[in-house]
Protein backbone atom coordinates (compact mmCIF):
# COMPACT_ATOMS: atom_id res chain seq x y z
CA UNK A 1 0.00 0.00 0.00
CA UNK A 2 1.17 3.92 -0.91
CA UNK A 3 0.32 6.87 0.00
CA UNK A 4 -0.90 7.55 -3.73
CA UNK A 5 -3.41 4.74 -3.86
CA UNK A 6 -4.44 5.20 -0.59
CA UNK A 7 -5.38 8.81 -0.22
CA UNK A 8 -8.59 8.76 -1.96
CA UNK A 9 -9.68 6.65 0.40
CA UNK A 10 -8.62 9.14 3.24
CA UNK A 11 -10.91 11.79 1.14
CA UNK A 12 -13.96 9.63 1.96
CA UNK A 13 -12.82 9.35 5.69
CA UNK A 14 -14.78 11.24 8.70
CA UNK A 15 -11.43 11.36 10.51
CA UNK A 16 -7.82 9.63 11.65
CA UNK A 17 -7.84 8.16 14.88
CA UNK A 18 -5.26 6.22 16.98
CA UNK A 19 -7.34 5.32 19.76
CA UNK A 20 -9.17 2.22 19.49
CA UNK A 21 -12.22 3.57 22.09
CA UNK A 22 -13.06 6.55 20.09
CA UNK A 23 -13.68 4.50 16.65
CA UNK A 24 -16.63 5.90 15.20
CA UNK A 25 -18.25 5.34 11.73
CA UNK A 26 -15.92 6.38 8.41
CA UNK A 27 -13.12 6.57 10.19
CA UNK A 28 -9.47 5.76 9.84
CA UNK A 29 -7.83 3.62 12.62
CA UNK A 30 -3.88 3.68 12.56
CA UNK A 31 -2.79 0.73 15.07
CA UNK A 32 -0.06 1.83 16.72
CA UNK A 33 2.21 -0.98 18.54
CA UNK A 34 3.67 -0.78 21.83
CA UNK A 35 5.74 -2.36 24.46
CA UNK A 36 2.70 -3.75 25.95
CA UNK A 37 -0.25 -3.99 23.47
CA UNK A 38 -0.65 -4.37 19.49
CA UNK A 39 -3.65 -2.47 18.45
CA UNK A 40 -3.40 -4.44 15.78
CA UNK A 41 -5.19 -6.87 17.55
CA UNK A 42 -8.32 -4.46 17.43
CA UNK A 43 -8.05 -4.07 13.87
CA UNK A 44 -10.76 -6.85 12.80
CA UNK A 45 -13.46 -5.04 15.57
CA UNK A 46 -12.08 -1.74 14.39
CA UNK A 47 -14.08 -2.50 10.82
CA UNK A 48 -16.81 -4.01 12.58
CA UNK A 49 -17.38 -0.74 14.75
CA UNK A 50 -17.65 1.09 11.14
CA UNK A 51 -14.22 1.91 10.78
CA UNK A 52 -13.62 2.85 6.53
CA UNK A 53 -10.06 1.36 6.77
CA UNK A 54 -7.31 0.17 9.49
CA UNK A 55 -3.58 0.18 9.09
CA UNK A 56 -0.94 -2.03 10.82
CA UNK A 57 2.57 -2.85 10.67
CA UNK A 58 1.79 -6.60 10.89
CA UNK A 59 1.42 -8.68 8.01
CA UNK A 60 -0.36 -11.15 9.54
CA UNK A 61 -3.44 -9.00 10.15
CA UNK A 62 -3.94 -7.40 7.16
CA UNK A 63 -7.35 -8.23 4.92
CA UNK A 64 -7.36 -6.33 2.51
CA UNK A 65 -10.95 -7.28 1.41
CA UNK A 66 -11.82 -5.85 4.82
CA UNK A 67 -9.52 -2.53 4.38
CA UNK A 68 -7.02 -3.57 6.66
CA UNK A 69 -3.91 -2.71 5.09
CA UNK A 70 0.09 -3.69 5.90
CA UNK A 71 2.61 -0.66 6.05
CA UNK A 72 6.20 -1.33 7.27
CA UNK A 73 5.20 1.84 9.99
CA UNK A 74 2.66 3.49 11.31
CA UNK A 75 4.16 5.75 12.49
CA UNK A 76 5.71 6.99 9.32
CA UNK A 77 3.06 5.87 6.98
CA UNK A 78 0.51 8.19 9.11
CA UNK A 79 3.53 11.25 8.52
CA UNK A 80 3.70 10.42 5.06
CA UNK A 81 -0.27 11.23 4.72
CA UNK A 82 -0.21 13.78 6.30
CA UNK A 83 2.75 15.63 4.13
CA UNK A 84 0.87 14.55 0.88
CA UNK A 85 -2.26 16.13 2.33
CA UNK A 86 -0.52 19.21 2.98
CA UNK A 87 0.92 19.14 -0.58
CA UNK A 88 -2.64 19.18 -1.64
CA UNK A 89 -3.90 22.11 0.72
CA UNK A 90 -3.63 26.17 -0.64
CA UNK A 91 -4.97 27.55 2.53
CA UNK A 92 -2.71 29.55 4.71
CA UNK A 93 -1.22 27.83 7.10
CA UNK A 94 0.39 29.69 10.85
CA UNK A 95 2.89 27.35 12.65
CA UNK A 96 3.78 28.40 16.13
CA UNK A 97 6.46 27.29 18.63
CA UNK A 98 8.26 28.63 21.40
CA UNK A 99 9.07 28.07 25.68
CA UNK A 100 6.23 29.34 27.13
CA UNK A 101 2.80 30.57 26.13
CA UNK A 102 2.51 28.00 22.77
CA UNK A 103 -0.91 26.83 23.30
CA UNK A 104 -2.15 30.02 25.22
CA UNK A 105 -1.39 31.85 22.08
CA UNK A 106 -2.77 29.21 19.50
CA UNK A 107 -6.01 29.55 21.16
CA UNK A 108 -6.07 33.13 21.10
CA UNK A 109 -5.26 33.13 17.65
CA UNK A 110 -7.67 30.46 16.37
CA UNK A 111 -10.48 32.51 18.37
CA UNK A 112 -9.31 35.89 16.81
CA UNK A 113 -9.63 34.38 13.40
CA UNK A 114 -12.38 32.76 13.61
CA UNK A 115 -14.24 35.80 13.84
CA UNK A 116 -13.83 35.68 9.55
CA UNK A 117 -12.58 32.60 8.25
CA UNK A 118 -13.30 28.08 8.91
CA UNK A 119 -9.89 27.66 11.28
CA UNK A 120 -8.88 24.13 11.52
CA UNK A 121 -6.34 24.00 14.71
CA UNK A 122 -4.51 22.23 17.00
CA UNK A 123 -6.69 20.32 19.17
CA UNK A 124 -5.35 20.53 23.05
CA UNK A 125 -1.30 19.51 23.25
CA UNK A 126 -1.39 17.49 19.78
CA UNK A 127 1.85 19.31 18.85
CA UNK A 128 4.17 16.18 18.57
CA UNK A 129 5.54 13.44 15.66
CA UNK A 130 2.15 12.08 16.20
CA UNK A 131 -0.37 15.14 17.10
CA UNK A 132 1.24 17.63 14.24
CA UNK A 133 0.01 14.74 11.54
CA UNK A 134 -3.05 14.14 12.95
CA UNK A 135 -4.14 17.81 13.08
CA UNK A 136 -2.67 17.90 9.14
CA UNK A 137 -5.13 15.52 8.18
CA UNK A 138 -8.13 16.84 10.31
CA UNK A 139 -8.06 20.06 7.45
CA UNK A 140 -11.30 19.38 5.52
CA UNK A 141 -12.23 21.47 2.33
CA UNK A 142 -14.11 24.03 4.26
CA UNK A 143 -11.33 24.92 6.05
CA UNK A 144 -9.81 28.14 4.87
CA UNK A 145 -7.10 28.60 7.58
CA UNK A 146 -5.46 26.18 10.06
CA UNK A 147 -3.17 26.85 13.11
CA UNK A 148 -0.60 24.34 14.39
CA UNK A 149 1.15 24.08 17.02
CA UNK A 150 4.75 22.71 17.18
CA UNK A 151 6.41 21.41 20.49
CA UNK A 152 9.76 20.35 20.94
CA UNK A 153 12.39 19.04 23.63
CA UNK A 154 15.19 17.98 21.25
CA UNK A 155 17.73 19.73 18.24
CA UNK A 156 15.80 18.67 14.69
CA UNK A 157 12.41 18.14 16.30
CA UNK A 158 10.93 21.57 14.87
CA UNK A 159 12.88 21.28 11.81
CA UNK A 160 10.75 17.72 11.12
CA UNK A 161 7.47 18.96 12.33
CA UNK A 162 7.94 21.87 9.67
CA UNK A 163 8.56 19.65 6.98
CA UNK A 164 5.07 18.11 7.65
CA UNK A 165 3.21 21.12 8.37
CA UNK A 166 4.94 23.53 5.84
CA UNK A 167 3.76 26.72 7.57
CA UNK A 168 3.20 29.92 5.38
CA UNK A 169 3.42 32.17 8.55
CA UNK A 170 5.55 31.54 11.70
CA UNK A 171 5.43 32.34 15.42
CA UNK A 172 7.83 31.83 18.30
CA UNK A 173 5.98 33.08 21.79
CA UNK A 174 9.46 33.64 23.09
CA UNK A 175 12.82 31.71 24.22
CA UNK A 176 13.17 30.49 27.51
CA UNK A 177 14.89 27.71 29.95
CA UNK A 178 12.48 25.04 29.12
CA UNK A 179 13.35 21.40 28.25
CA UNK A 180 17.06 21.97 28.96
CA UNK A 181 18.29 18.62 29.15
CA UNK A 182 16.75 17.60 25.55
CA UNK A 183 18.16 20.38 23.98
CA UNK A 184 21.27 21.34 25.88
CA UNK A 185 20.90 24.02 27.68
CA UNK A 186 19.59 27.77 26.91
CA UNK A 187 21.53 27.98 23.77
CA UNK A 188 20.06 24.70 22.88
CA UNK A 189 16.67 26.27 23.35
CA UNK A 190 17.02 29.18 21.37
CA UNK A 191 18.79 27.23 18.26
CA UNK A 192 16.34 24.25 18.37
CA UNK A 193 12.90 26.74 18.34
CA UNK A 194 14.64 28.90 15.46
CA UNK A 195 14.45 25.97 13.70
CA UNK A 196 10.81 27.35 12.72
CA UNK A 197 12.50 30.80 11.31
CA UNK A 198 15.38 28.75 9.26
CA UNK A 199 12.30 26.79 7.32
CA UNK A 200 10.42 30.14 6.66
CA UNK A 201 13.47 32.15 6.04
CA UNK A 202 14.35 29.25 3.60
CA UNK A 203 11.21 29.15 2.04
CA UNK A 204 10.65 32.76 1.82
CA UNK A 205 7.37 32.55 3.94
CA UNK A 206 6.27 35.04 6.25
CA UNK A 207 7.54 35.40 10.11
CA UNK A 208 5.14 37.01 12.82
CA UNK A 209 7.94 38.98 15.38
CA UNK A 210 7.95 40.83 18.01
CA UNK A 211 10.57 43.59 18.16
CA UNK A 212 10.95 44.17 21.75
CA UNK A 213 12.20 40.46 22.02
CA UNK A 214 16.17 40.84 21.54
CA UNK A 215 16.55 37.16 19.82
CA UNK A 216 13.36 37.67 17.92
CA UNK A 217 14.93 40.37 16.54
CA UNK A 218 18.32 39.29 16.10
CA UNK A 219 17.31 35.93 14.49
CA UNK A 220 15.08 37.95 11.65
CA UNK A 221 17.21 40.83 11.33
CA UNK A 222 17.55 41.62 7.23
CA UNK A 223 14.67 39.30 6.50
CA UNK A 224 11.86 41.09 4.48
CA UNK A 225 8.92 38.76 4.96
CA UNK A 226 8.04 39.87 8.12
CA UNK A 227 5.05 41.43 10.63
CA UNK A 228 6.36 43.13 13.34
CA UNK A 229 4.72 44.39 16.73
CA UNK A 230 5.52 45.43 20.12
CA UNK A 231 7.11 48.98 18.85
CA UNK A 232 5.87 52.35 17.83
CA UNK A 233 7.17 51.66 14.42
CA UNK A 234 5.84 48.19 13.79
CA UNK A 235 3.58 46.94 11.48
CA UNK A 236 0.92 46.95 14.55
CA UNK A 237 1.13 48.93 18.30
CA UNK A 238 -0.61 47.89 20.34
CA UNK A 239 -0.25 48.94 24.50
CA UNK A 240 -0.82 46.95 27.72
CA UNK A 241 -3.14 47.79 30.56
CA UNK A 242 -4.85 45.23 33.17
CA UNK A 243 -8.26 45.28 34.81
CA UNK A 244 -8.03 43.54 37.97
CA UNK A 245 -6.49 40.59 37.98
CA UNK A 246 -6.58 40.32 34.20
CA UNK A 247 -4.27 41.79 31.09
CA UNK A 248 -5.29 43.72 28.39
CA UNK A 249 -4.64 45.44 25.22
CA UNK A 250 -5.54 48.61 23.79
CA UNK A 251 -4.90 49.48 19.60
CA UNK A 252 -5.44 52.57 17.95
CA UNK A 253 -7.74 53.82 21.94
CA UNK A 254 -9.82 50.98 21.65
CA UNK A 255 -9.10 48.57 24.44
CA UNK A 256 -10.00 44.70 24.72
CA UNK A 257 -10.03 42.78 28.06
CA UNK A 258 -8.74 39.46 28.53
CA UNK A 259 -9.44 36.69 30.83
CA UNK A 260 -5.78 36.18 31.29
CA UNK A 261 -4.02 36.54 34.07
CA UNK A 262 -0.47 37.81 33.80
CA UNK A 263 1.29 40.90 31.83
CA UNK A 264 3.27 37.70 30.38
CA UNK A 265 -0.06 36.67 28.04
CA UNK A 266 0.06 40.45 26.46
CA UNK A 267 2.33 39.74 23.96
CA UNK A 268 0.18 36.27 23.02
CA UNK A 269 -2.35 38.71 22.65
CA UNK A 270 -0.37 40.84 20.67
CA UNK A 271 0.70 37.70 18.71
CA UNK A 272 -3.21 37.50 17.75
CA UNK A 273 -4.11 40.86 16.86
CA UNK A 274 -1.54 40.73 14.72
CA UNK A 275 -2.25 38.25 12.85
CA UNK A 276 -5.97 39.28 13.00
CA UNK A 277 -5.59 43.02 11.69
CA UNK A 278 -3.36 41.49 8.90
CA UNK A 279 -6.16 38.77 7.74
CA UNK A 280 -8.04 41.82 7.39
CA UNK A 281 -10.32 41.65 10.55
CA UNK A 282 -11.09 44.77 12.26
CA UNK A 283 -10.28 45.60 15.91
CA UNK A 284 -13.75 45.39 16.82
CA UNK A 285 -13.85 41.90 16.17
CA UNK A 286 -10.74 41.47 17.45
CA UNK A 287 -12.09 42.57 20.95
CA UNK A 288 -14.58 40.45 20.91
CA UNK A 289 -12.64 37.33 20.48
CA UNK A 290 -10.33 38.22 23.13
CA UNK A 291 -12.87 39.32 25.60
CA UNK A 292 -15.10 35.81 24.65
CA UNK A 293 -12.33 33.79 25.19
CA UNK A 294 -12.24 31.78 28.53
CA UNK A 295 -9.60 29.34 29.02
CA UNK A 296 -9.86 26.16 30.46
CA UNK A 297 -6.76 24.62 29.77
CA UNK A 298 -4.96 25.39 33.30
CA UNK A 299 -2.85 28.23 31.85
CA UNK A 300 -3.11 31.37 33.54
CA UNK A 301 -6.87 30.41 34.50
CA UNK A 302 -8.18 32.02 36.50
CA UNK A 303 -11.15 30.59 38.97
CA UNK A 304 -13.26 31.95 41.90
CA UNK A 305 -13.94 29.45 44.99
CA UNK A 306 -15.60 30.18 48.30
CA UNK A 307 -14.66 33.62 48.12
CA UNK A 308 -11.79 33.51 46.83
CA UNK A 309 -9.03 33.94 43.80
CA UNK A 310 -7.19 30.52 42.73
CA UNK A 311 -4.67 31.21 39.47
CA UNK A 312 -4.39 27.53 37.77
CA UNK A 313 -1.11 27.17 35.69
CA UNK A 314 -0.60 23.35 36.32
CA UNK A 315 0.16 22.37 32.73
CA UNK A 316 3.76 23.37 32.79
CA UNK A 317 6.65 25.12 34.26
CA UNK A 318 10.12 26.02 33.87
CA UNK A 319 12.13 28.92 35.60
CA UNK A 320 10.92 31.47 32.58
CA UNK A 321 7.34 30.59 33.36
CA UNK A 322 7.52 30.39 36.75
CA UNK A 323 9.18 33.66 37.90
CA UNK A 324 6.51 35.39 35.46
CA UNK A 325 3.77 33.81 37.20
CA UNK A 326 5.63 34.59 40.86
CA UNK A 327 5.83 38.51 40.02
CA UNK A 328 2.64 38.34 38.78
CA UNK A 329 0.75 36.99 41.67
CA UNK A 330 2.52 39.21 44.31
CA UNK A 331 0.54 42.11 42.51
CA UNK A 332 -2.92 40.71 43.74
CA UNK A 333 -4.32 42.22 46.55
CA UNK A 334 -4.25 40.49 49.92
CA UNK A 335 -2.84 37.78 51.61
CA UNK A 336 -1.34 35.34 49.19
CA UNK A 337 -0.21 31.35 48.99
CA UNK A 338 1.88 29.57 46.05
CA UNK A 339 1.68 26.11 45.56
CA UNK A 340 4.46 25.58 43.30
CA UNK A 341 5.73 22.08 42.11
CA UNK A 342 8.77 20.59 40.48
CA UNK A 343 10.17 22.10 37.17
CA UNK A 344 10.79 18.84 35.03
CA UNK A 345 13.54 17.77 32.16
CA UNK A 346 16.20 20.59 33.77
CA UNK A 347 18.98 18.19 33.80
CA UNK A 348 22.10 19.33 35.35
CA UNK A 349 20.42 22.84 36.28
CA UNK A 350 17.36 21.69 37.63
CA UNK A 351 18.84 21.80 41.80
CA UNK A 352 20.12 25.87 41.05
CA UNK A 353 17.19 26.86 39.27
CA UNK A 354 14.84 24.76 41.69
CA UNK A 355 17.25 26.97 44.41
CA UNK A 356 16.63 30.57 42.67
CA UNK A 357 12.61 29.82 42.32
CA UNK A 358 12.15 28.95 46.04
CA UNK A 359 15.01 31.93 47.23
CA UNK A 360 12.74 34.43 44.70
CA UNK A 361 9.52 33.34 46.21
CA UNK A 362 10.46 34.26 49.55
CA UNK A 363 12.28 37.48 48.64
CA UNK A 364 8.96 38.38 47.28
CA UNK A 365 7.51 37.35 50.88
CA UNK A 366 4.33 35.52 50.23
CA UNK A 367 2.05 34.86 53.26
CA UNK A 368 2.66 31.00 52.37
CA UNK A 369 5.21 29.40 50.45
CA UNK A 370 3.96 25.47 49.84
CA UNK A 371 6.50 22.90 47.20
CA UNK A 372 5.76 20.17 46.11
CA UNK A 373 7.91 17.45 44.48
CA UNK A 374 11.45 15.71 45.09
CA UNK A 375 13.02 18.80 44.05
CA UNK A 376 11.93 21.24 45.67
CA UNK A 377 11.77 18.96 49.08
CA UNK A 378 15.42 18.56 48.62
CA UNK A 379 16.28 22.15 49.24
CA UNK A 380 13.22 23.60 51.27
CA UNK A 381 13.63 23.07 54.91
CA UNK A 382 10.08 24.06 55.55
CA UNK A 383 7.68 21.80 57.07
CA UNK A 384 5.47 22.94 53.97
CA UNK A 385 7.67 20.90 51.89
CA UNK A 386 5.85 18.01 50.48
CA UNK A 387 6.89 15.06 48.17
CA UNK A 388 3.52 14.64 46.23
CA UNK A 389 0.08 15.81 45.79
CA UNK A 390 -0.99 12.82 47.89
CA UNK A 391 0.91 14.39 51.15
CA UNK A 392 -0.34 17.66 50.07
CA UNK A 393 -3.99 16.39 49.76
CA UNK A 394 -3.48 15.11 53.45
CA UNK A 395 -2.19 17.97 54.81
CA UNK A 396 -5.01 20.17 53.53
CA UNK A 397 -7.26 17.78 54.96
CA UNK A 398 -6.76 18.92 58.59
CA UNK A 399 -5.65 22.39 58.00
CA UNK A 400 -6.96 25.16 55.68
CA UNK A 401 -5.67 27.95 53.31
CA UNK A 402 -6.31 31.26 54.82
CA UNK A 403 -5.51 33.44 51.98
CA UNK A 404 -7.87 35.10 49.49
CA UNK A 405 -5.16 34.56 46.51
CA UNK A 406 -4.22 30.82 46.03
CA UNK A 407 -1.44 30.66 42.94
CA UNK A 408 -0.92 26.33 41.57
CA UNK A 409 2.10 26.67 39.48
CA UNK A 410 4.20 23.22 38.74
CA UNK A 411 5.08 20.72 35.85
CA UNK A 412 2.18 18.84 34.13
CA UNK A 413 4.06 15.18 35.75
CA UNK A 414 3.43 17.02 39.26
CA UNK A 415 -0.59 17.00 38.39
CA UNK A 416 -1.54 19.89 41.16
CA UNK A 417 -4.74 19.90 40.27
CA UNK A 418 -5.80 16.88 42.10
CA UNK A 419 -5.16 19.15 45.37
CA UNK A 420 -8.02 22.19 43.83
CA UNK A 421 -10.69 20.12 45.44
CA UNK A 422 -9.18 19.79 49.00
CA UNK A 423 -8.16 24.17 48.78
Amino acid sequence: MNIEQFYPLFLKADKVTIDSRKIAKDDIFFAFSGENFNAATLAEKAIHDGALAVIVEQTEFENRDKNIFYVPSTLEFLQQLAIYHRNQLSIPVIGLTGSNGKTTTKELIHAVLSEKFNVQYTSGNLNNHIGVPLTILSIKPEHEMAVIEMGANHQKEIEFLCTISKPDFGYITNFGKAHLEGFGGFEGVIKGKSELYDYLIHNNRTIVVNENDPIQVEKTEGYSSKIGFGKENSDYNFESFSEEHFVGMVYEGVKAVSKLTGEYNFTNLCAAGCLGLHFGIGFDRIKHAVEQYTPTNMRSQVVKKNNRTMVLDTYNANPSSMTASLNNFITFEGRKTIIIGDMLELGAESEKEHQYILKLAQELSFDEIITVGKHFKAINPSNLAFENTAELTEYLKEHQISSENILLKGSRGVALEKIIDFI
